[in-house]
Order: structure tokens, then C-alpha cells, then sequence
């Protein structure tokens, strides 16, 4: 771990000059940015009647994640640019990551092997057609060109990417590398988005933006099997479908915008009630034609000139096995973010949160009679909401460059279970820097 990270800090200075050059140009025809983010949590023990193999352990743990992404843009002839992100990626969440549906580091996945390893994150293109002459000027920023754009415009990207980096976005709540860590508020829980291991997966996106209105639609590949690295070409069998469309609006001179989302996939996903004769055999019920659909609300709102609001809330039917992201099938969250305005450290930031998580009555049957998901498993459940609030305070080191967050974590039900309730404390410091 210690190695990756000093080869992270050697590439971040490398590249450092080349990104203060491209980012004083005009119009950018090179883009080089890159971020590296480590985040160490810990939690004391915790009372659970029982355990499971994909329980949150009661025991006394810490764990250290890292990242590092180098983002490299081109612009390639009018209105076209290309993308390309490797990415080093390492370590481990608590207990490997299970056992908490709304899972408490972003920044680490579900894997086998934590050993710190180098992947092709985003590899894409992207042309944007002009529907108007007025223009903006859009500053350089990772996998973003400086330059003047066309305030309405169309576009399509294809290739390698996140699709959350298109979809879902929320001023206030969207980034686990500065703003809140845990995954349902970073994302919309119950939205079980196409994603390999990593976060990533090939897609056709297409976008309408202006300045009022925004709409999106994504057809996306889905993993070969539950949180699967590799991911299904057949697309006639196996597709995730993305819609979503945002309203911007000023309320009493503050701006804000709302989203709504909806999605439906398709897939050999497996089946909670087929399976509950022989719960821990769901891949016997997994069969091409299953589906999975969803819904969800996403809200930010600046309130003052230095406090915002954000809400999300998620559903989906919850009658098929999670196929990518988390074990959540209704979502509710909220919270507010602070800048340090008022005792003169404008760049700082300080948040609280709160979000509640549930399951399809299909779901928390399977996961009752034994069942394991590929985040949840205790052996049974005595079910009750999932509940975790966050708060966190990030202080900018280094303009524009270093930031050094400590947050605290507030646990209820993991695994949304009332006989391992807790409350589990998380405490969590997080290095990251970004050029």
C-alpha cells in the first residue's frame, strides 16, 4: 500500500505543471488532471446476537482505502473530445465490505483481492452538437475541456465509464473523495446502476442540456453475474436502460434543481422467492428474461450563499436479485452542507446527513430463510429499517489542492437487522488531493 501511494504522490507531481499549463489556455486541446484519495475508518465492537458470513463483524476493526486516477482529455475536431482514465485502486472497506447495505466507504468495493491494483477506469468519446450560438466558458477540470460551449446542445458518449458521472448528480451529495462517504448517499440506494466491480461499465449516452431543462438516457452493459467484474455483450438478453431528466430553477435568488430518474434492467438475475425452497442456492433460479425496475427523486437546493440542502428517494421492486450496486430497494436521504463562510475558511466544508434504507418483502424473505446477497447474509433476519446518519468536516490544506476530512458515522440495524442493531460507530479520516 505504502509503494502505490508513493508512486501516486510521483505522479501527481509529474503531471502537476502540465495541468496548471492546459488550465491556462483558452481552449484546451489537452486535459491533465488527476485526484488521489486514502481513507482510513475504524469502529470500536458492537453487540450482534449472531453472525453471519457476510455480517458486519462485531469486533474492533480499521481499514485503509486508497485511489489514485490520472484524467487525460483530447479534443479531437469540433464539438468531439476523448477520455481516458487508469486508475489505481486498493485496500479494503470494513469487514470487506459487507454487512451494511448503505455500505460505509465509497471508495471501496466488494472484491476478493485488496491488493492495490491498476485498471482502465473511463476510456470514451464524446461529440457535442451546437443547438444555439450563445456560449459560456467552461473551465478545465477533470475529464472537462476548457472552453466555450453552447449554452443547448446535444450530445453522445460512447465507451468506458461511470455511469453516475452522468446521472444522479447532486451539488451537495454525489462524491465520496470530498463530500459524504457512504454509498446510498452518494448515489440513490435503491437505483441499482450498471456497474462492474469497480464502478464502470461500456455505454451509449445520450444528452440533452440547457439552461433550464436537461434530459439523459443511457443503454448500459450489465456484469455476467452479481457485482461481476467482467461484463455481458449479449445485449439482446442482458441491458440496463437509464432515463432522467432535471429542472434547474432559482427560489428567492437561490438556485436549485430537481431530478427525476428511472430505470429498468435486464438480466439472468436470480430470483428472491424462487430460490426461498433452497436459499442458498439462488443461481439455480437465475434465467434470462428477469427484470428489475426503478424510481427516484433527487433534489438540491442552495438556502443561503453558504448552506445547501439536498434530498433523495429511491425505489424498486425489489423481486430479483441486486445485479450491481447495493442490497437497497426503498431509499430515503437528506441532509445539509456548510462553507466555511462564516469564520473565514470559505473552501471548507461541513456536512450532516441522514438516510433510511429498506427491502421488497421478497428481499428480506430470502435474506430471513438464509439467503446471501453479495453485501448482505447474517443467516436470518429479525428485520427493521436500516438507519446511518454521517457527519463530516473538510478543511482545504492547500488551495485547490489538499483536503483533509474527519467524519463520524452513526449505525443502526446493519444488514437491516433488529438482532445485530448496535449502534456501530465509524470514525473516518480522509486524505485527497486533486489537480
Amino acid at each position: 500500500m505504502i509503494k502505490k501511494l508513493l508512486i501516486s504522490i510521483f505522479l501527481f507531481s509529474s503531471f502537476s505543471l502540465l495541468a496548471q499549463t492546459a488550465d491556462s489556455l483558452k481552449a484546451e486541446r489537452l486535459s491533465v488532471h488527476f485526484q488521489s484519495t486514502v481513507i482510513r475508518q475504524m469502529k470500536p465492537a458492537f453487540h450482534a446476537a449472531y453472525s453471519g458470513i457476510n455480517s458486519l463483524s462485531p469486533r474492533e476493526d480499521a481499514q485503509t482505502s486508497l485511489t489514485s486516477t490520472l484524467f487525460l482529455g483530447l479534443r479531437l475536431w469540433d464539438g468531439a473530445s476523448a477520455y481516458f482514465n487508469p486508475e489505481l485502486s486498493g485496500g479494503s472497506g470494513l469487514s470487506g465490505a459487507v454487512g451494511v447495505a448503505d455500505a460505509l466507504n465509497g471508495e471501496t468495493y466488494r472484491i476478493g483481492n485488496p491488493a492495490p491494483q491498476i485498471s482502465l477506469a473511463r476510456l470514451y468519446v464524446r461529440q457535442l452538437i451546437a443547438l444555439t450560438d450563445k456560449r459560456s466558458y467552461q473551465n478545465s477540470d477533470m475529464n472537462q475541456l476548457g472552453g466555450w460551449i453552447p449554452e443547448r446542445y446535444v450530445s453522445i458518449s460512447i465507451g468506458k465509464s461511470a455511469i453516475a458521472d452522468f446521472f444522479d448528480g447532486n451539488k451537495f451529495s454525489h462524491d465520496p473523495r470530498s463530500q459524504f462517504m457512504a454509498w446510498s448517499l452518494m448515489d440513490n440506494g435503491a437505483w441499482d446502476y450498471p456497474a462492474n466491480t469497480h464502478g464502470y461499465t461500456e455505454s451509449v449516452i445520450l444528452e440533452y442540456v440547457s439552461p433550464t431543462h436537461e434530459l439523459r438516457y443511457a443503454a448500459s452493459l450489465l456484469p455476467k453475474a452479481p457485482n461481476g467484474e467482467g461484463l455481458n455483450w449479449n445485449i439482446g438478453k442482458a441491458l440496463s436502460h437509464s432515463l432522467e431528466y432535471t429542472h434547474k430553477h432559482t427560489i428567492a435568488g437561490q438556485e436549485g434543481a430537481i431530478r427525476l430518474l428511472g430505470y429498468f434492467s435486464t438480466a439472468n438475475m436470480g430470483s428472491y422467492s424462487q430460490s426461498l425452497a433452497n436459499p442458498s442456492d439462488i443461481a439455480s433460479t437465475r434465467v434470462y428474461g428477469h427484470t428489475k425496475y426503478g424510481f427516484g427523486i433527487n433534489a438540491e437546493q442552495n438556502i443561503t450563499g453558504d448552506l445547501g440542502c439536498f434530498l433523495r428517494a429511491g425505489w424498486n421492486d425489489g423481486h430479483h436479485e441486486t445485479w450491481a450496486f447495493t442490497e437497497i430497494d426503498r431509499t430515503l436521504s437528506g441532509g445539509f452542507v456548510l462553507t466555511g463562510q462564516r469564520w473565514k475558511r470559505s473552501n471548507d466544508n461541513i456536512g450532516l446527513a441522514y438516510v433510511i434504507s429498506g427491502l421488497s418483502k421478497d428481499h428480506r424473505d430470502f435474506l430471513k430463510a438464509g439467503g446471501n446477497g453479495f453485501i448482505l447474509g447474517d443467516g436470518t433476519l429479525h428485520y427493521a429499517p436500516e438507519q446511518l446518519a454521517e457527519l463530516y468536516y473538510s478543511a482545504e490544506m492547500k488551495k485547490d489542492m489538499l483536503y483533509l476530512t474527519a467524519a463520524y458515522q452513526l449505525l443502526v440495524n446493519p444488514g437491516y437487522n433488529k438482532d445485530r442493531s448496535g449502534p456501530v460507530n465509524v470514525f473516518s479520516v480522509r486524505l485527497h488531493v486533486k489537480i
